[in-house]
C-alpha cells in the first residue's frame, strides 16, 4: 500500500518475512511471494484477490517513514465478505531495519494466527453438517473443545475421531483428540485411567509419526505426553522442537513455561509465559498463561502474586480446578485461611472424591519437593487425607 519508492525494499523484506513465518503453520495455505507481488503498486480489490488466488484471507499493510521513525500498519481481511478481522500498527526506529522487521513479523504472526483459527472455526459452523469433510470435523472439534465442559469435551473427542476416520493421515486431530484426554485428567473425569492414558499416548505417538515437522502438533503432543503419560523428558523434547520450528507460536512458549514449572524452574517459567502473552495479548485462552503464572509464582514462594494470578483465571473460569487449587494453597500459606477454605469448599463441590491420597492423579508431574509444598498448602486449606 505504500507509495514511497525508497521504502520498497523495507516493505518487500517485511512481506517475505511474514510469508515465511506464516508458512510454518502447516494448516495454513499461504500464497508464495511471486504471486502476491503481482499486486504491488495497484489498487487492490480484496474480493478479486481472493477469487484470483483462491484464498479466504488477505493480509495487507503499509510502511510510512518520517525521519528515522517508521510506522507499519497491517490488517487482515476476509476476502469473500471484506470483513476486517484484525488491524494494528507498530512504531519504531530505523536504526536497525532487520531487528524491526523481526519484531513486527513476530507480532503480526503471533496475533493473526489465532484470529485465522477463530475465523475458520466460525466458517465451519456456518456449513451444513452433511457437507463436512475431515478438516471441517477437526474445526468443529476445536470449537467444541472451547466449551471446556465434560459434555463439550466428549463431543470434541467424537469429532476429532470422526476426522481421523475420514483421513487417517491427518495428524492434527490425533494430537487434539489426545488433548481431550488431558482435559479429562485435569478435571478428574477419567473413568478407566490406565486405558485412557494408554489411548492418549497412542494418539500422541501417531500424531508425531504422521507430522514430525508440524510445530502445532509437536507442541500439543509434548504437553500431553508430559502431563498425561508423565514422560516429562519426551514431552519437553517435542515442545523444544516445536519452538525451534515456529518461534511465533504463543501456546508453545506457554507450554515451555509449564515444562519449566514441572522441572523446578519457576523464574524461567515466568519469563517464557510472559513471552507467550506478549506474542498473543488477546489470546482467547489467556487463562492458561495466567494459570501457569500462578503456579510459577507459587513455587517461587510468592504466595500473594500466585493468588492474584489465580484470581485472574477464576474471574474468567470460576470453576477452573487448577486455579482453585493454587488459589487455596497460596492463601493458606499466606495465612488467609478463610479465603483458602472457601476455595477448598468449591473444589470439593466440583470433585468430591479429591483427597491428599489421590492428588497426584490430577496434578502435573511436579518435582517431589514442589509436590510436597503444593500438597501441604492444600492440606492447610482443608483437603482431607
Amino acid at each position: 500500500m505504500s507509495r514511497d519508492p525508497q521504502q520498497e525494499y523495507f516493505a518487500d523484506g517485511m512481506v517475505e518475512d511474514i510469508i515465511t513465518a506464516l508458512s510454518r503453520f502447516k494448516l495454513l495455505f499461504v500464497i508464495a511471494r511471486n504471486s502476491t507481488f503481482t499486486y504491488k503498486g495497484k489498487a487492490v480489490d480484496v474480493k478479486q484477490v481472493g477469487r484470483e488466488l483462491g484464498v479466504r484471507y488477505v493480509l495487507e499493510g503499509s510502511v510510512r517513514k518520517a525521519g528515522n521513525r517508521v510506522r507499519i500498519t497491517g490488517q487482515l481481511i476476509e476476502a469473500a465478505t471484506g470483513t476486517h478481522l484484525w488491524a494494528d500498527h507498530f512504531n519504531g526506529r530505523l536504526e536497525d531495519v532487520f531487528d524491526l522487521q523481526d519484531e513486527v513479523t513476530a507480532s503480526v504472526v503471533g496475533l493473526i494466527a489465532p484470529k485465522l483459527e477463530q475465523a475458520e472455526i466460525a466458517r465451519a459452523r456456518r456449513k451444513p453438517t452433511e457437507s463436512l469433510d475431515a478438516y471441517d470435523y477437526y474445526l468443529r472439534g476445536m470449537a467444541a473443545y472451547q466449551g471446556a465442559t465434560k459434555d463439550a469435551n466428549q463431543e470434541a473427542l467424537r469429532l476429532y475421531l470422526k476426522a481421523i476416520a475420514l483421513d487417517p493421515a491427518f495428524a492434527s486431530p490425533y494430537a487434539m483428540a489426545a488433548r481431550c484426554y488431558a482435559l479429562r485428567r485435569v478435571n478428574g473425569w477419567m473413568i478407566d485411567r490406565a486405558t485412557e492414558i494408554a489411548e492418549a499416548t497412542r494418539l500422541v505417538r501417531q500424531a508425531v509419526a504422521l507430522s514430525n515437522d508440524d510445530a502445532v502438533v509437536l507442541g500439543t503432543a509434548g504437553y500431553i505426553l508430559a502431563y498425561v503419560a508423565r514422560d516429562l523428558a519426551g514431552g519437553a523434547t517435542y515442545v523444544d522442537r516445536a519452538r525451534t520450528l515456529n518461534p511465533n507460536l504463543a501456546f508453545v512458549w506457554a507450554y515451555t513455561g509449564w515444562m519449566d514449572i514441572c522441572r523446578g524452574r519457576p523464574e524461567n517459567a515466568i519469563e517464557n509465559v510472559a513471552h507467550a502473552m506478549r506474542l498473543n495479548p488477546v489470546d482467547p485462552s489467556m487463562h492458561r498463561s495466567h494459570f501457569y503464572m500462578a503456579m510459577a509464582h507459587f513455587f517461587a514462594g510468592r504466595n500473594d502474586d500466585a493468588a492474584l494470578w489465580a484470581e485472574m483465571v477464576l474471574r474468567e473460569q470460576p470453576d477452573h480446578p487448577g486455579a482453585l487449587r493454587t488459589f487455596a494453597a497460596s492463601h493458606a500459606f499466606a495465612g488467609r485461611i478463610e479465603q483458602a477454605q472457601k476455595a477448598m469448599s468449591r473444589i470439593r463441590q466440583i470433585d468430591p472424591t479429591l483427597r491428599i491420597s489421590n492428588l497426584a492423579d490430577v496434578l502435573p508431574p511436579f518435582s517431589s519437593e514442589d509436590f510436597a509444598r503444593y500438597t501441604e498448602g492444600l492440606r492447610l486449606a482443608g483437603l482431607p487425607e
